[in-house]
């Protein structure tokens, strides 16, 4: 890892990715490949805008789990050019990836915006906060109503921007609900300007051109 970035061979590629990736014909792609390790400004916007991502991890013996977590604009929250964090809010209280990071801090971060078919994998290192009020506190979004009693705190190691095919079109209801309230407000405008000119094209017509 250097100041540039890192070797995909480092994190993601072992030697059977790469023998992989040779037979396949895609290895000269990725050779000489740098993954960024610091979180940029375009990131962290990107991270400050999910409402939805997925984490993966696994146990000491390779058992595999995917999490999905989810709230309000800002729950996932970029803490430094290294750092990521959230509140982990209460769910079905498994504990799978408490219990993975716990004997295995490797996760994966996937992070994907519908709307604009836009797709980022963070890999990193993951520690799990237990009954810190002070920070569960200062990771809680505000106003939402969701109880926690811990936080994943994510130091990234490296990130890559995913292609964009095959990510299907879905648009937030939130999103849609402020679109169609933005459309029926213009209506409702130009509604009360036909009306103004249909009183003034008929003041024309009683008074003549003397209006």
């Amino acid at each position: 890892m250097s100041e540039l970035g890192v070797s995909p061979d480092d994190l993601a590629f072992s030697a059977s990715v790469r023998a992989a990736q040779a037979r396949k014909g895609s290895r000269h792609v990725y050779e000489e490949a740098v993954w960024p390790t610091e979180i940029s400004p375009d990131l962290r916007a990107f991270v400050a805008a999910q409402r939805s991502i997925f984490l993966a991890s696994a146990s000491a013996d390779g058992r595999p789990y995917i999490q999905h977590r989810g709230g309000p604009p800002g729950f996932l929250k970029v803490l430094d050019s290294r750092t990521i964090a959230f509140a982990d809010f209460r769910g079905n209280r498994q504990f799978i990836t408490t219990g993975n990071v716990a004997e295995n801090d490797r996760v994966e971060l996937l992070l994907i915006d519908y709307t604009h078919a836009r797709r980022v994998k963070i890999w990193g290192r993951a520690r799990i906060v237990e009954d810190d009020v002070g920070l569960i506190t200062s990771l809680m979004p505000e106003g939402y109503r969701a109880r926690a009693d811990q936080v994943v705190i994510v130091t990234v190691e490296a990130w890559d921007v995913n292609c964009p095919q095959h990510i299907p079109q879905r648009f937030e209801a939130d999103d849609v609900r402020r679109s169609l309230i933005e459309r029926d407000t213009k209506i409702t405008e130009l509604q009360t300007e036909i009306a103004r000119l249909e009183r003034l094209i008929g003041a024309r017509d009683i008074c003549g051109d003397d209006l």
